[in-house]
């Protein structure tokens, strides 16, 4: 059976499915349901009831019926179980009946190289099951140039192409050459139930056309175009790739790592996951044989030719759990619609944004860590109600935008209702929204941009701060300079330098009675630094303080626990309204 966490996938892949004895994917009224099935039972038989293929070199012996042999192509013909040995070179094996029984096949110990066409071909079958048996390694290799069976629509082109619904299972393992195009291409549907497939390819690595679904199993890709891919576009309900589990690791040089036309949904499993190569581009033209850009590339923002995205979904794109370490050279998470983080840790380095949602942003837990990006996160809806965020960014930390330069309000909501978050922006705003900011709740730090016009928060609307931790570090920006609005019901103050606070130099705020209010290292040197805190009460005096040492845990600079101690004391304010300035 399985796992419960499959309660997600219906949720949120907004298919129809059941968990029990068999899974099943219910098409659409009027479609032919026996491509979208998928069935425990797919992956038992009875071995009494094998046929034997042996593959001795240019030909091939056939124990049994339901397959024929002629020259070095090897003809499946009926439905059943096929157990597969030997080396073929030069040859083909193809998959072609009209009868609604599954075809099998099991390859234990295979290698077939092809070098006009693929090395196995389904043309025409209701179901095509590979199974890896334990302790087995099978290889197919395909041309640098093909044949085609089909002209028009260029068929096949990849070392395994099926036409019909494929899927694999067992804990042997399947080393795909693609060196004309794609590794493994499945016109319908594909399905990993496990194994341990490794695939190179020219183009795309794994492409299953309809829908790709993984249950679990080692996957390694390495491909000059999309690693994992499903690219349906004709109807809504497919062209989405589920995961459950499993151990993937991906390069892309010049495409996407995966890729979903429609929904991409993560339940759990490793994710190492690299896109782009070293490339120069001058005056048009790309050196470096990759039209890609650099992973985890340079400032500017992503300038390559093609795609070249961690995660990326047409509609929406759910992680729910999972281990991700992404090194891209284009967004490292992007999505046409929603973006949602229920858990998990994910690691990010990009050359463009960390994460961008065309439609809205939504974390509810678990770590996010961008270690560097152009941006780090973009889209018209930002919400964080859990986990921890930290981020590194040249340009805007958060930036919630609708996609247009603008200074009007234009509707776009950054929400902080819980979790940690960090921030550090060198040279754009830290939290930008062309709309508002709204925060209930949760500890945001801003180790804001190192020179003017950007501040540590810029908005077009309200910054309504009613609960929650707030500190927000910046530059002599002037007039540019913005503080929570005066509608918040929680107090802030602004402290500005005279002579600017260097880095690392530790910054204090203690009530009367000796409580730290405030310990914070800013990671460049600051004219400025606004706080909002719930400890700030309307009529209470405060002492600032700068230098000096503490004890307790840092963590984006903010210090939590410990003792302060051995600072220079600055000034006393008192709070006497919703934005309190001090100079000093």
């Amino acid at each position: 059976m399985k796992s419960l966490r499959l309660k997600w996938l219906i949720l949120l892949s907004g298919m129809i499915l059941v968990a029990g004895a068999c899974t099943k994917y219910y098409p659409q009224e009027g479609e032919d349901d026996k491509h979208l099935t998928e069935d425990s039972d797919d992956y038992t038989w009875d071995q009494a009831d094998e046929v034997n293929i042996m593959l001795t070199g240019t030909s091939a012996t056939v124990e049994g019926e339901g397959a024929t042999v002629s020259g070095s192509q090897v003809t499946v013909t009926a439905g059943g179980n096929y157990r597969i040995s030997g080396t073929l070179e030069n040859g083909r094996l193809v998959v072609d009946n009209s009868d609604d029984v599954t075809v099998r096949l099991i390859l234990d110990g295979v290698d077939i190289t092809n070098s006009k066409s693929a090395a196995i071909f389904v043309r025409n079958a209701a179901k095509v099951v590979v199974i890896l048996p334990d302790g087995t390694d099978n290889r197919l290799t395909d041309g640098t140039s093909y044949v085609f069976d089909d002209l028009t629509d260029e068929e096949p082109a990849a070392a395994l192409y099926s036409k019909s619904y494929l899927s694999f299972s067992g804990t042997g393992s399947l080393n795909v050459d693609g060196r004309f195009r794609d590794g493994i291409v499945g016109k319908d549907g594909l399905v990993i139930h496990s194994g341990i497939i490794t695939v190179n390819a020219v183009d795309d690595g794994i492409r299953g056309k309809d829908f790709i679904v993984v249950w679990e199993g080692e996957i390694t890709i390495n491909s000059g175009g999309d690693g994992l891919k499903s690219d349906q576009e004709n109807d809504e309900s497919l062209g989405f790739i589920l995961i459950e589990n499993g151990d993937f690791t991906v390069t892309a040089t010049a495409g996407d790592a995966i890729d979903a036309t429609t929904n991409l949904t993560i339940a759990d499993g490793d994710f190492y996951i690299t896109t782009g190569t070293v490339t120069t581009k001058s005056a048009g033209t790309v050196t470096g044989g990759f039209p890609g850009g650099i992973p985890g590339g340079s400032s500017g923002g992503y300038s390559g030719l093609v795609s070249e995205k961690g995660l990326k979904a047409g509609g929406n794109l759910s992680i729910l759990k999972g281990s991700f370490e992404i090194n891209t050279a284009d967004d490292a998470i992007h999505s046409g619609k929603q973006i949602t983080i229920e858990d998990g840790t994910v690691s990010a380095a990009s050359g463009d944004d960390g994460v961008h949602a065309d439609g809205a942003f939504v974390m509810n837990g678990g770590t996010l860590d961008i270690t560097k990006s152009y941006e780090g996160i973009e889209g018209p809806s930002i919400t964080v109600n859990g986990g921890d965020i930290s981020l590194v960014s040249d340009d805007d930390g958060f930036n919630a935008t609708k996609g247009s330069a603008t200074e009007a309000n234009d509707g776009s909501n950054l929400y902080f209702n819980g979790g940690r978050i960090g921030v550090n922006s060198s040279k754009g705003d830290g939290l930008d929204s062309n709309g508002n900011i709204t925060m209930k709740a949760g500890t945001v730090v801003v180790n804001g941009p190192q020179s003017s016009p950007e501040v540590g928060f810029d908005v077009n609307g309200t910054f309504a701060v009613s609960g929650g931790f707030l500190i927000a570090t910046g530059p002599n920006s002037g007039n540019m300079i913005e503080v929570p609005s005066s509608s918040s019901s929680q107090y802030s103050v602004k402290v500005t330098f005279s002579s600017t606070l260097s880095a690392s130099t530790l910054f204090h705020i203690q009530d009367a009675d000796g409580n730290d209010c405030a310990t914070f290292k800013p990671v460049r040197s600051v004219y400025y630094i606004v706080v909002s805190s719930p400890d700030f009460k309307n009529s209470s005096t405060y002492s600032i303080y700068t230098g000096g040492t503490c004890t307790g845990t840092e963590s984006n600079g903010l210090y939590t626990g410990g003792t302060y101690s051995g600072g220079t004391f600055r000034k006393s304010f008192t709070i006497s309204s919703k934005n309190t300035s001090v100079s000093i």
